[in-house]
């Protein structure tokens, strides 16, 4: 299991790469919806930030290694939503 520093660094840096990713594909991607794009960088965002909050505060009643390996596994699904969202 990873500890909460590496794992908020994990979250960060997949985080920004998204969202560098997302930038360049908007700036550059030919017909693009702007609205579209907005809103991919905006919930990108709010995923970074939804999932960083959540690693210093588990939910009470649950094993501590089970919810951190739900909590990386449903990062892990949403990012790869976001990523499948950026290359359409």
């Amino acid at each position: 299991m990873m500890n909460k520093r590496s794992l908020k660094k994990a979250i960060n840096a997949v985080s920004d790469q998204l969202f560098a990713n997302a930038v360049a594909v908007s700036l550059y991607g030919n017909n693009r919806n702007a609205e579209n794009d907005e809103a991919l960088i905006n919930s990108i965002l709010t995923m970074r930030e939804d999932f960083v909050s959540r690693i210093s505060h588990p939910e009470p009643g649950m094993k501590k290694q089970a919810y951190y390996k739900d909590l990386r596994d449903k990062f892990i699904s949403q990012a790869q939503e976001i990523a499948d969202q950026i290359s359409l």
